[in-house]
This record gives C-alpha cells, sequence and structure tokens, in this order.
C-alpha cells in the first residue's frame, strides 16, 4: 500500500504536535505550531491550516515518522481536535504547500484521494442545526448523504455526497452546499441545536379580523374596511399597502376616510420570512412623522407603502409587499424557464429587461437570462385614462416594432420595457404612466434628504418646470418652500449642485 502522506513530531516553542507533510507538494515539512481556536476567520480558505482524519479502514497505514518514534497518530497523538463532523479524532496539518482548490471535506474542497478526511480550521465549527431563508424547516449538518444525484436548494447545483451537506429532517430531498447555507442572506449566526423548535417562526399571523361578511378590521388601520367591487378606474384612488391604482379586482374600502386595500393586498401576513433575509420580517406601516418612506432592500425603489421590515435596528432591512411577494421557483410571464433568487449578493449584474446593473435579481439556471426585481414587480397589466382596455408589459425585441409614446411623443428605439394595448396598439413609457416615482403617495409629507417635502399631483392646468432638470413635472410634484422638484432623483441632485448637505 502506498503511503500518500507522513506526520511528523515537532517541538516548537516547548510544545510539541504533529505536522501532516505531503511529499507531492513540498520536499520538507513545515515547521508551525497549530493555529489557536480564537483566531480570526481566514478569508482565503486555501490558505488555512487542515485537520485530518485517517478514515478507520486506513488506520494502520498512516503512521508518524520521527527520527525516535512509530506510532500511530489516532492513539499517540500529542495534540488532536474533536469534532461531530467525523467519528475519529482530527489532527492539524499545514495547508500552505497544497493545490489551490484545497482539500476540504465540509466545504466541498477537491480531495487529496480517498484515504482522508480533511477539513478547513473554521470548517470543523460549521453549526450542526440552522434555520436558513430560503425552507421552511431546520436543516442539520451531516459528513455524507445518500447515494443518488442530489441539487443544491440554494445554488441549485448539483452536491458530491462524499462530501459534508446540509439536510431537512422533515423534507427527505432538500439538500444544502455547506458554504450556501452559511451566506449572509442565509443564516442568521444561531446554532439552534438544543434551542426547542417551537421558537421558529412558523405560521403567518392573520392581518384582519373578520368582523361581518364582507367586513374587516385591518391591524394597520382603526377602521373597518368595506369589500367593494371593481369600480372604474381612477387613477387618483390608490391601494395604501402597495400604492398602485385600482386596476380590477375587488378592494376593501374605508367609509369614514380615503383608506383603500387591494382585496389580495389585504391578506399579507403580519409575519414572514423571506428568501432575501435571514430574519422573521413584519409588516408595518411607515409612520408619517418619521420620513413617510423608505427605500426597498431588493429593488431600490423609495416606497411609501407597506413594507415588512426587520425588527433588528443593526439590520435596517426593508421590503416594498411587491418585492415579498416574489418566490421560488417564480414563473415569469417573459421568460420560458423558471426562475430563482440570485446566491452573491455582491454580484451585480445588468438586467436583461431595463439594461440597468440588479440590486436583487432572479436567474435562470438553465441559460443566462437574469432580470432585476425591480422589473420583475411591474404590474403585468394596467390602465391608461386614455384606452378603455388593459395595457401589457412589453420587453426585448417587440418594443423595435414600436414607434413613439402616447403621452411624450418620444420615438421608442432607446427603449427595452413599455406598456403596449393589443386592441389599440397604443404605447406608453413606464415612467409616463407612473411617473417616476410611482410608490410614493401624492398628498402626502415626505422627509427626504433632511428636508420636508409635500407631493402634489401635476394637474392639466398645473405643469411646473422642476428647479433642477428645468423639465415639465409628468406625475408628481414634490415642493418645499416654493421650491418645485419632479422626482426624488432630481431632489437630490438639487441639493448637491446647490451645496445643501443633510
Amino acid at each position: 500500500m502506498d503511503i500518500v502522506g507522513e506526520f511528523h513530531l515537532i517541538e516548537n516553542d516547548g510544545k510539541s504536535f504533529l505536522e501532516y507533510h505531503h511529499s507531492k507538494y513540498h520536499p520538507i515539512p513545515q515547521i508551525q505550531s497549530p493555529p489557536s481556536s480564537d483566531n480570526k476567520f481566514i478569508n482565503n480558505h486555501f490558505l488555512q491550516s487542515l485537520f485530518l482524519c485517517p478514515k478507520e479502514r486506513w488506520r494502520d497505514a498512516f503512521r508518524v515518522r520521527t527520527q525516535h518514534y512509530t506510532f500511530h497518530p489516532i492513539i499517540s497523538s500529542p495534540e488532536c481536535c474533536y469534532t461531530y463532523h467525523s467519528v475519529h479524532p482530527l489532527f492539524w496539518c499545514n495547508n500552505k504547500e497544497f493545490e489551490k482548490d484545497g482539500g476540504c471535506d465540509i466545504c466541498n474542497g477537491v480531495d487529496f484521494g480517498t484515504d482522508y478526511y480533511l477539513s478547513h480550521k473554521d470548517c470543523m465549527y460549521f453549526p450542526r442545526i440552522i434555520k436558513i431563508s430560503r425552507h421552511r424547516h431546520r436543516i442539520s449538518y451531516t459528513t455524507s448523504l445518500q447515494s443518488g444525484e442530489w441539487f443544491c436548494g440554494v445554488c441549485r447545483q448539483s452536491i458530491e455526497t462524499s462530501y459534508g451537506a446540509y439536510t431537512c429532517d422533515k423534507c427527505c430531498d432538500y439538500f444544502v452546499h455547506s458554504i450556501c447555507a452559511l451566506g449572509k442572506d442565509m443564516w442568521d449566526g444561531k446554532d439552534l441545536e438544543g434551542v426547542p423548535e417551537e421558537d421558529d417562526i412558523t405560521e403567518d399571523v392573520v392581518p384582519f379580523i373578520m368582523i361581518s361578511k364582507g367586513v374587516i378590521l385591518h391591524f394597520l388601520h382603526d377602521h373597518h374596511l368595506y369589500l367593494q367591487v371593481s369600480m372604474l378606474y381612477d387613477e387618483n384612488k390608490f391601494c395604501q399597502a402597495c400604492v398602485l391604482p385600482i386596476f380590477e379586482g375587488d378592494f376593501y374600502s374605508c367609509i369614514e376616510c380615503d383608506f383603500i386595500l387591494h382585496e389580495t393586498c389585504a391578506k399579507y401576513g403580519r409575519k414572514l420570512q423571506h428568501a432575501l433575509h435571514p430574519h422573521p420580517l413584519t409588516l408595518k406601516l411607515v409612520s408619517p412623522y418619521e420620513s413617510g418612506c423608505y427605500g426597498c432592500d431588493a429593488c431600490g425603489r423609495v416606497c411609501g407603502g407597506f413594507n415588512y421590515g426587520c425588527h433588528l435596528k443593526e439590520c435596517n432591512f426593508d421590503l416594498d409587499i411587491r418585492c415579498a411577494s416574489i418566490s421560488e421557483p417564480f414563473d415569469y410571464q417573459g421568460h420560458e424557464h423558471p426562475l430563482y433568487l440570485a446566491l452573491n449578493p455582491e454580484e451585480k449584474p445588468i438586467c436583461h429587461i431595463c439594461k440597468i446593473k440588479c440590486k436583487k435579481q432572479l436567474n435562470c439556471i438553465i441559460c443566462d437570462y437574469i432580470i432585476c426585481l425591480k422589473c420583475t414587480t411591474l404590474p403585468s397589466k394596467v390602465r391608461y385614462k386614455h384606452d378603455k382596455h388593459f395595457l401589457r408589459v412589453l420587453c426585448g425585441e417587440e418594443v423595435c416594432e414600436k414607434s413613439w409614446c402616447e403621452v411624450c411623443e418620444h420615438d421608442l428605439r432607446d427603449t427595452n420595457v413599455i406598456y403596449w394595448c393589443d386592441e389599440c396598439c397604443i404605447t406608453v413609457h413606464i415612467d409616463c404612466l407612473f411617473g417616476k416615482d410611482p410608490y410614493l403617495k401624492h398628498g402626502h409629507f415626505y422627509k427626504l434628504y433632511g428636508y420636508k417635502h409635500q407631493t402634489f399631483c401635476k394637474s392639466n392646468t398645473s405643469r411646473p418646470l422642476c428647479n433642477y432638470c428645468r423639465k415639465r413635472c409628468q406625475n408628481k410634484i414634490f415642493m418645499r418652500d416654493n421650491i418645485m422638484l419632479c422626482s426624488v432623483r432630481c431632489v437630490y441632485y438639487y441639493y448637491k449642485k446647490n451645496c445643501i448637505f443633510f
């Protein structure tokens, strides 16, 4: 039997320890003390120390060789570390001369053969039982999987059954790469071993009380709301949750004030575990006494309706309810394959629809299709006040066949997505239909960049010039004192241009 490598008994600073030497990578063993357990995490796993365990059936084949000693490392090791990832003690060895692809059996590096169980120092301390944002149950670590073809529930790539992974005890076919499971958007950093499972968020809390048939009391409104049949389209009447007009479908309205909710929006649960955040999110209405608005961490839009927020102040995480409704797999009408949320939060690819860098995106695992959540959550069909039919989203090559926008009368050659009427052939820019900030309510006060602004809806007789871009205000008007601005973007650049710091 060939000896793959050797242990060497080393003394350094009065301490004895075993060092593993692989003859393939370096002719002379390196002398280095094992790192302490409280060392800071080394970002480059390939330069970390490894812990090694000879498997049971090869125990007699691998011997420590020094000038005066020959003994079995498992029985006679001066320095060893125990972990639940292996049935044997694990021995520290030097990885600095190993191949670039590592050799960790926990995080799925390239193995050096079938004779050893290798682990990065930090991988040894992977948590045993965790809860991730992409799955409704807890998952637990296992050192190997049953034979078969398995795919990661996060990155959707195949999993090698000989390596460690996380698996769900309740779902027989759910597995996750250990590295994928411990991503910052996946895991909250808590090891749940020994923690009662009842502590997990499991069920949504109903957001309203049913008073009688067709009458509810929503927890974010003080008055009773009455179910109404879909009315004639009125662009000035909008849902307080999603801030979109009532295009179709039934809705709840308050007879004491102008509070309106889509029937579907009224049913959003009070609690949510979303795939984009490791902590539970709570449905809330932004206080008008604070800023009155928030920036969605998924699509980047400034919104003034309901949102799901994290209760932890250090997170400062908010999702508007449109982005919160995204789940996996997602069926997008403009693409033939199911889409999945991207794994790496640092990547900012270009959206195939709007051609702008994505804040968060959905990917196709079959082809290279990418779409940002801002485009994903556009209403599939809308109403336009000068057309009796519904308009639908049109994107890609179909847009090139259209000529000009019905509202601004500009051509569509540089436009990637529009709304289009199949009956009347009317085409409208999205910004021309909704405005540049469609999810802020007109008639409200918003604190933007340190200053309070009141929003107005432009009228047919009043379309003032924006004090920044010098164009006519097409939709909402942001007013402070005598300053008129047409969008949140213009508010920002106006203050920046005039050195008004905030």
